[in-house]
């Protein structure tokens, strides 16, 4: 039984997501500033949880 609603979407997202986080880390870190580092942890964080939204449609 074919899924409309796949997790392809929400797997690119993430992949997005961990992507931007990560060079949000290395350039806050490269430049000191932990807010960024912080934010880039945080976007990272949101695409592993987006990632696994998408494995579990593609799973049901």
């Amino acid at each position: 039984m074919a899924h409309d609603n796949n997790g392809l979407g929400d797997k690119i997202k993430g992949a997005v997501n961990k992507a931007k986080g990560e060079v949000k880390d290395q350039v806050g870190n490269a430049t000191n500033n932990t807010r960024m580092q912080a934010d880039g942890k945080k976007d990272k964080v949101k695409g592993e949880v987006q990632d696994r939204i998408g494995e579990s449609k593609d799973r049901h």
